[in-house]
């Protein structure tokens, strides 16, 4: 599952403009690299009847060697965000990075506006894949942590956020 957020200077204050995925590719991490995990975020948003043509994923990546690579928070725009049903989830980067983040299993909707299961539930489906640390910045912490930027849904590994913010740290994303 991914967070997506509509990249737009001027999104319209009525629609959503951040959602998880309610379903994956079904390739595992495989997502086709940061074109193909938007493409997926864009092709659920628009049958789900958004307007936004330019949803992102909030994924990070990280260049061979670990060099500096893509950070999910420069992909998103400024915010603020929006959940299916108005509900302000963060108004701006540095709220969506904090704990002031309304990011809970109750206001984390999928585009169709459905709440997904999280800690507690018979099936949790509380991970999600980012690829970045809490600020939302590409992992420092050495080996792969994106499964090859996001092309691979056999060996790797890759860091995952909680949309209902429940884990070892309460810090979510």
């Amino acid at each position: 599952m991914l967070f997506a957020s509509v990249f737009s200077v001027q999104a319209q204050q009525a629609e959503s403009t951040f959602f998880v995925t309610s379903v994956g590719k079904g390739n595992g991490a495989d997502l086709g690299g940061l074109e193909g995990a938007d493409a997926h975020c864009n092709a659920l948003a628009s049958a789900a009847g958004s307007k936004h043509a330019s949803w992102r994923a909030y994924l990070s990546t990280a260049l061979p060697g670990g060099d500096a690579g893509v950070n999910a928070r420069d992909r998103i725009g400024k915010g603020p965000w929006r959940n299916a049903k108005g509900v302000v989830v963060a108004k701006n980067l540095e709220d969506l990075h904090s704990e002031h983040a309304n990011i809970n299993k109750q206001t984390a909707l999928t585009e169709k506006g459905e709440m997904v299961s999280g800690r507690g539930d018979v099936v949790n489906m509380h991970d999600i894949l980012t690829g970045s640390d809490p600020a939302g910045m590409f992992s420092t912490a050495g080996g792969d942590t994106t499964c090859g930027n996001w092309t691979k849904s056999g060996e790797g590994s890759a860091i995952v956020g909680h949309h209902d913010r429940a884990g070892l740290k309460d810090t979510g994303i």
